[in-house]
């Protein structure tokens, strides 16, 4: 399983979300569980609640995701880095053939966008 979350999933993880520190939890205990942090979306994140970036990059299960060329190039044609980076990690790879899921607080933000998503309002 493999999901990316986005700038609400992280900082909701930092205000104690269950949903999110679940994913958390099965990321670092569980085999073939994966959770990735885009930086444009960590930086967001940290900005709408401080300490969250340090926070988030230190915890074992999570895989810090760099902003390559690739995912600049893709970042330049939308309105914000942080969904945008998000979507792009969410993307099919050849190490997630099947793409990632995104967790987000937000859902709505994720309409009609190419992405599945993972509502942590629960």
């Amino acid at each position: 399983m493999h999901i990316v979350l986005d700038d609400t999933a992280m900082a909701a993880a930092g205000q104690g979300n269950i949903l999110a520190s679940r994913l958390i939890h099965r990321a670092h205990a569980e085999p073939g569980w994966f959770l990735y942090a885009p930086t444009c979306a960590l930086v967001e994140a940290d900005r709408a609640r401080p300490g969250t970036a340090e926070h988030l990059a230190a915890l074992p299960g999570i895989t810090v995701l760099d902003l390559d060329l690739p995912a600049a190039l893709a970042l330049a044609a939308e309105e914000t880095w942080a969904a945008a980076h998000s979507q792009y990690s969410a993307q099919p790879t050849p190490d997630r053939p099947d793409g990632a899921i995104v967790a987000t607080i937000i859902p709505k933000r994720w309409d009609g966008r190419p992405v599945r998503v993972l509502d942590l309002n629960a």
